[in-house]
């Protein structure tokens, strides 16, 4: 015979499938938890590792930096040191520059020119004075010009003034023009290699006494008189 079931099987299985859902529910909120923490475990460390690495990277800046300066210190000791030696260099130049330009100046002031006021502005040298003409300043700015020590000679001004009187060795009076020349000084060490072989040159070594020419022997004279009757 038939067996009929009057059991409540549907409730039963409608509760065991609730069951089941809560605990599929359960379990994929626990992995989801897992998987969260495995998440910002992971992230954290991300985050610790470039925190990490950006304070080493700022370390070795802030170590940059200091090498930096310290190359800058250095940079400007060496600049400072550099424009030392070339003033060094400049004034080792120009040790016998005046010597040689005060000579020149002698050797090249013609007669009828005096000279009143000097002013050197870099390798301009401004020469102020007085002469009887223009042709006398004509004569000196040639001497300047083959001088060798000066170059370029400019005349800026010449005009005819009041004539002074002066206590010094020229008469002033007989010089009634005043000139205003302006000339060009060589650089430091143009005129060193000309200057070192002009001084290096030995003087000439003096010629040799001439030998006293040899007495005639009489022996000529003696023949010829023996000669004669």
């Amino acid at each position: 015979m038939a067996r009929i079931n009057l059991l409540p099987w549907r409730a039963e299985r409608r509760k065991q499938r609730q069951r089941e859902f809560y605990t599929m529910l359960g379990l994929a909120a626990a992995a989801g938890v897992l998987m969260s923490l495995l998440l910002y475990f992971y992230y954290d460390g991300q985050v610790s590792g470039q925190n990490e690495r950006n304070a080493y990277l700022e370390a070795e800046i802030a170590k940059v930096k200091e090498q930096n300066k310290e190359i800058d210190r250095l940079d400007s000791q060496k600049k400072r040191l550099l424009d030392r030696k070339q003033v060094i260099e400049e004034l080792q130049g120009k040790r016998s520059q005046m010597v040689h330009l005060f000579d020149a100046l002698v050797r090249t002031i013609p007669d009828g020119v005096v000279l009143t006021a000097l002013k050197q502005e870099g390798e301009t040298l401004t020469l102020e004075g007085r002469t009887q003409s223009n042709a006398r300043v004509s004569t000196y700015m040639r001497n300047l010009e083959s001088s060798g020590w000066m170059s370029n000679p400019e005349l800026s001004v010449i005009e005819a003034k009041a004539q002074e009187a002066s206590g010094s060795a020229v008469d002033i009076k007989s010089l009634p023009y005043v000139f205003t020349l302006k000339v060009k000084l060589p650089a430091p060490g143009e005129n060193a290699a000309q200057t070192s072989e002009a001084d290096a040159a030995p003087a000439a070594a003096p010629a040799p006494a001439a030998a006293p020419a040899a007495a005639p022997a009489p022996a000529a004279d003696t023949a010829q008189k023996e000669a004669r009757p």
